[in-house]
């Protein structure tokens, strides 16, 4: 059991909390019994798992597991009642599908509103995610926290949008973008058989190259005194709408 803070593998797994060692290591932390069993049933590669002495825990197979003193995973865990269970996973990103339906978002910063846009692309069968230039890393802590672990469970990419679009149009899909100017009421047009939906920044939205490329800019009609949708509950509302 592991008990030193001074531990070269307590050393870093804290580092995985840092993006430029993640990157670095092509590996990411997550922490819970619901997320951990979420990557335990997907595909994705785990490195280990680290267990808190005093947790009952079991898994079959070959992962290897690692013990740790309450000290070493409490300097480890992100969240402020850790559960005494966390995994180290080899990060993994899928092929571009021009055929897929797509959410692509332009630069989401907040990791709240990126991991509940994932989940919600999960769960309204959506194929896959597109993170743009300026987006939260997908493997922070939070974006994985707030995805509940659909990050495991639907294909996802990042890259510069403007590169996807054109391939996304050869392949017959129609380009809705999320919009306040020069867009029509989302309820008042028909899903298109084939399509991809851009979401943008929570304050500045989507960037004017990317608006120039939609085929359609949509809105989502406000009946009260709110000012607006949060990017996460409006991705959410047209989703629904484009799978029809």
């Amino acid at each position: 059991m592991l008990t030193s803070l001074q531990n070269t593998k307590v050393k870093e797994w804290k580092k995985l909390h840092k993006r430029k060692y993640r990157n670095q290591t092509g590996l990411f932390l997550v922490e819970g019994f619901h997320l951990v069993e979420e990557v335990i049933k997907s595909d994705w590669e785990i490195e280990e798992l680290i267990v808190r002495e005093g947790t009952n825990y079991s898994v079959g197979g070959e992962v290897p597991v690692t013990k740790v003193s309450p000290a070493v995973f409490a300097a480890i865990a992100e969240t402020e009642t850790p559960q005494g269970i966390a995994a180290v996973v080899h990060q993994k990103e899928w092929k571009f599908q021009s055929g897929a339906l797509t959410l692509m978002m332009d630069a989401v910063q907040d990791p709240g509103n990126v991991g509940t846009l994932i989940r919600t692309a999960d769960a309204a069968g959506f194929d896959q995610v597109v993170l743009g230039s300026g987006t939260v890393d997908v493997f922070n802590d939070k974006v994985i926290r707030a995805t509940q672990g659909s990050i495991f469970h639907i294909p996802f990419t990042s890259g510069d949008l403007n590169d996807f679009i054109e391939p996304l149009k050869e392949n017959g899909a129609e380009i809705w973008a999320s919009a306040l100017q020069d867009a029509e009421p989302f309820q008042q047009l028909p899903s298109p058989d084939r399509a991809a939906l851009i979401v943008g920044n929570e304050g500045k939205g989507i960037h004017e190259e990317l608006l120039n490329q939609a085929d359609q800019r949509v809105y989502i009609p406000i009946y009260g005194q709110a000012e607006s949708l949060n990017v996460g509950i409006a991705g959410a509302v047209l989703m629904y709408h484009l799978k029809g």
